[in-house]
């Protein structure tokens, strides 16, 4: 959630929060005689986009960005509070965003809950989510914002319960939370129905499901850890996360009805870490498939491998297939235009490698379309100058043989960034 500047809430969190650091005794990880614990980063970041774009500023990313965590472990239960004030040169505005203000408890030695605002993930993939229905945050993604920010926060209840069989988690969102996608605000896109690339100058407006306690969404996993492999099977029952069709008249988006069943496994093979997963699709509003402006039904497969072939240096391995149900019905219904394939295929290569101590960080993740003819790609390097501060480039490279391909309507959102953090 996030409000402008001149929000009340923002500027009482943040006259708070300034006060509580002001206070802290430097030697003290407790503020005065109250068992609170502070934790928090100041970042400066910027980026610029290395090709033209006439919908979007040159600067991609321009924001400093003040993180401060209250956290408070009481006999009766955890509390957390996570927000971030940040300066946005982009959007010429300054927001408040709320990470976490949740609390844990234990009832019972089986059980544990949490209540409010918290991040929210499970599944084996790496950057590729099939039965990880929680909100993502691409638009922060692309732009090179750090990673943590990839994954939205939810207002859920989630409670664990614990077996020698299975463990069971079970997350309650009484209020659709989608994803924090692609709308023109801060990336250009392509606009099949403008038939060329968009951005601030055709806002897409989706109409979200968002009546409190009836527009809900429920999830569940199972899991367990057979022989040091971790299997788990998964439910989710709620609505396509990004818009996942149009009214009639295709004036307006909509997030129609989705069910998700998966499983997955994860353990080791060979000299590294195996995982498989794989998630059915049910797309509730088409499930006949014979309604072109509304998601078909899928079947979604992955299978990874990560090993360390060298000292300090770890590969990843990913193949990823979304199959459309129905299709032979699809192809019949689509309207003119560009149609998409019954399989889309997507690899993934994952690189690291830690030098000079392992203060420095050097990666590249690397998404190849295989079915689509494009890609992107995001290198970084992370350098810890002491134990407080630490400096970082990178890059969001796209780029693809057509114009209407996932990665390929971005290419000129390809970006340079860097950034400065000093964390306390």
């Amino acid at each position: 959630m996030r409000w402008p500047v001149h929000s009340t809430a923002v500027v009482l969190m943040a006259a708070v929060l300034t006060t509580a650091a002001a206070e802290q005794a430097p030697d003290n990880p407790f503020l005065g005689d109250l068992p609170i614990e502070m934790t928090g980063f100041y970042e400066l970041r910027s980026g610029y986009r290395l090709r033209n774009d006439p919908y979007e500023k040159d600067m991609s990313i321009m924001e400093t960005r003040l993180q401060l965590g209250l956290d408070s472990y009481l006999d009766w239960g955890d509390l957390r509070v996570k927000g971030d004030v940040i300066g946005d040169l982009v959007e010429e505005q300054a927001d408040f965003d709320l990470r976490e203000a949740n609390v844990f408890l234990r009832p019972a030695d089986f059980m544990d809950l949490k209540i409010g605002r918290q991040p929210l993930t499970w599944g084996t993939g790496d950057m590729v989510f099939i039965n990880d229905l929680f909100p993502k945050d691409w638009v922060s993604f692309f732009i090179g914002r750090d990673v943590e920010y990839l994954k939205a926060p939810s207002d859920a209840v989630k409670v664990g319960f614990f077996h020698d069989v299975a463990n069971v988690d079970f997350v309650y969102i009484p209020q659709f939370d989608p994803d924090r996608g692609i709308t023109g605000r801060r990336l250009s896109y392509y606009n099949p129905m403008l038939g060329r690339f968009a951005g601030q100058d055709a806002i897409i407006h989706a109409n979200r499901p968002n009546r409190w306690g009836r527009d809900a969404e429920y999830a569940m996993r199972v899991y367990q850890t057979v022989n040091n492999y971790e299997l788990a099977v998964y439910g989710y029952w709620g609505y396509w996360k990004s818009p996942g069709g149009v009214v009639p008249l295709m004036t307006q988006a909509i997030y129609p009805d989705l069910d998700v069943y998966g499983a997955s496994i994860r353990g080791p093979v060979a000299r590294g870490i195996g995982n498989v997963e794989v998630g059915y699709y049910d797309s509730e509003d088409n499930r006949s498939g014979r309604t072109p402006t509304i998601n078909h039904s899928e079947m979604r497969y992955l299978v990874g491998y990560t090993q360390e072939i060298g000292r300090d240096l770890t590969l990843g391995l990913q193949y990823y297939v979304e199959q459309m149900m129905n299709y032979d019905r699809y192809r019949r219904a689509a309207p003119f235009g560009p149609t998409r394939d019954e399989f889309r295929q997507l690899t993934s290569v994952r690189l690291t490698k830690l030098l000079m101590n392992q203060n420095l960080r050097v990666g590249v993740f690397t998404y190849i379309g295989m079915s689509d003819s494009d890609c992107y790609m995001r290198p970084n390097a992370n350098y810890k100058i002491t134990d407080n501060l630490a400096v970082e480039i990178g890059a969001n490279v796209f780029f693809g043989d057509h114009r209407d391909t996932f990665f390929g309507q971005f290419e000129n959102n390809t970006n340079l960034y860097a950034a400065l953090r000093y964390s306390f």
